[in-house]
């Protein structure tokens, strides 16, 4: 896969990229940027779709609106669909406004990157009660996700969240987070007045392994202790090191500074008397989740087995239980993809067929020119940075096997245009994204004025008012002409 593409002659190729999250914007940029592009053998055009009326993806629905890196990634993305030679569609949902089957008749080939945005099931008794929640649907309502319901169940002190991944503790810091130490994000209204109405004083993180096997970054774990007013308290009972563990912690230098972070807070912690703080988010490992506990159809507890680590770094059970008195649960034990019209899916992994990229039929055979790359492709494991890798190597193998293929006349670019339109699908585009952008940060900034604290921006989170401002653009330049 290293060595250089070339086509026997020069021609055309239109793709449609399913999905504007990193995956998607990567792809396209990667195949823009690609040598045969460059060499001139290849004239590229791109349209990517997206079921919302804004572009990002997981990055403006599936990260907390806290983290200092999101910004980095976004001006990336920014970059890449502000050249103009990528176009966007938003508000597109594929199956619905356009099928596969109608995008093959207006591009030579198509990439899925929807990514995955349901919770994994965590199957354990109870966990359908009442105050039982999924982390991504907690995410998509606190990052202002167009599809979920505006309000939010706030009615619980003491909560577990049950994972021990970026997404568990991005849950359980804005569960513990006091909601005025938000307002310098971009968090909606709704948002910000649910978690303000919150009575919480202790969210609780339980992982099966110990503190050596999570898998939580070192940002994403200092930044616990950046919340004001909430001590972080941890157990020295779950503080177990085994062969693998030292290995991992002498090899790796992530968990060495992860490892030596928590030993550290550990070691620091002079006991109950030195916490002042009004909330604390409590750091548990070696707890396996066996069963909510119910009461009146409604949590009221969470039962875990006490484990131990077996020399590589797995965990077992001990056989020793531990109840915990707790009114809501928060699974975060990962994302899980959704199935696609008209492509095939694995139900068990989560993900469409694909050998390196390639779509494969229920036969295990490539579907000729349809694509798939990012979390959809591979499953929600990785940081976004690997989605880089990952699209190259869809690429290239969409570009080699183009080599094969007979140059066709490329379909025009307008005919997808005129096909929306005819369709009456209110589709978005790049320019009503700046137009809804800048109208967000214009929200921040009448607020700041009225509130006196600095907000960089207001998400706009109804989809219907999304399109609105997204077309007032487009619209007025049809009314002047």
């Amino acid at each position: 896969m290293s060595e250089p593409i070339t086509f026997p002659h020069a021609r055309a190729l239109r793709v449609a990229v399913i999905g504007s999250g990193p995956a998607g914007v990567y792809a396209a940029d990667i195949l823009t940027k690609s040598e045969a592009v460059k060499s001139g053998q290849l004239a590229v055009s791109i349209d990517l779709f997206d079921r919302y009326p804004a572009p990002y993806g997981l990055i403006r629905y599936g990260v907390a609106p806290d983290h200092p890196r999101i910004k980095g990634i976004v001006t990336a993305l920014h970059k890449v669909l502000d050249r103009g030679d990528i176009r966007f569609f938003g508000n597109v949902e594929y199956g619905v406004d356009l099928t596969l089957e109608v995008l093959r008749e207006h591009y030579d080939a198509v990439i899925f990157a929807t990514g995955a945005i349901k919770d994994a099931d965590l199957n354990i008794p109870g966990i359908e009660l009442e105050g039982s929640f999924g982390g991504a649907d907690f995410v998509s309502w606190y990052d202002g996700h167009p599809d979920v319901p505006r309000g939010w169940t706030f009615d619980a002190q003491e909560v577990a969240v049950i994972g021990n991944g970026n997404v568990a503790l991005d849950v359980a810091r804005v569960l513990s987070k006091h909601a005025d130490d938000l307002l310098v994000t971009e968090i909606p209204d709704n948002v910000y007045q649910g978690l303000r109405a919150s009575p919480v004083t202790d969210v609780h993180v339980f992982g099966r392994r110990g503190p050596a096997q999570v898998k939580f970054t070192p940002l994403e774990l200092r930044e616990l202790s950046h919340s004001r007013d909430v001590d972080i308290v941890l157990y020295p009972e779950d503080f177990e090191f085994d062969a693998e563990s030292e290995n991992q912690i002498a090899t790796n230098n992530q968990t060495k500074t992860m490892v030596k972070t928590l030993t550290n807070w550990v070691a620091d912690d002079d006991g109950p008397e030195s916490r002042t703080a009004s909330r604390r988010l409590h750091l548990h490992f070696l707890h396996n989740p066996v069963k909510v506990i119910g009461e009146d159809g409604r949590v009221a507890g969470i039962t875990f087995e006490r484990t131990q680590l077996d020399g590589t770094g797995n965990a077992v059970g001990t056989g020793e239980f531990i109840d915990y008195p707790v009114q809501a649960v928060y699974r975060a034990v990962g994302y899980f993809g959704s199935a696609l019209p008209e492509v095939e899916f694995d139900h068990r992994r989560g993900v469409i067929p694909n050998d390196g990229g390639r779509v494969l039929d229920a036969a295990g055979t490539h579907v000729s020119g349809v694509y798939a790359t990012g979390w959809i492709k591979r499953g929600p494991v990785g940081l976004i940075g690997h989605t880089k890798g990952d699209a190259l190597e869809t690429v290239t193998y969409l570009l080699a096997d183009l080599v094969s293929l007979p140059a066709a006349a490329a379909p025009a670019e307008s005919a997808v245009v005129d096909l929306l339109e005819t369709r009456g699908v209110q589709y978005t585009t790049w320019e009503g994204w700046l137009t809804l952008d800048t109208h967000e940060l214009a929200l921040g900034e009448a607020a700041t004025a009225v509130d006196g604290v600095v907000r960089e921006r207001i998400k706009v989170v109804s989809r219907e008012e999304m399109v609105a401002v997204s077309r007032r653009l487009s619209e007025s330049a049809d009314a002047v002409s």
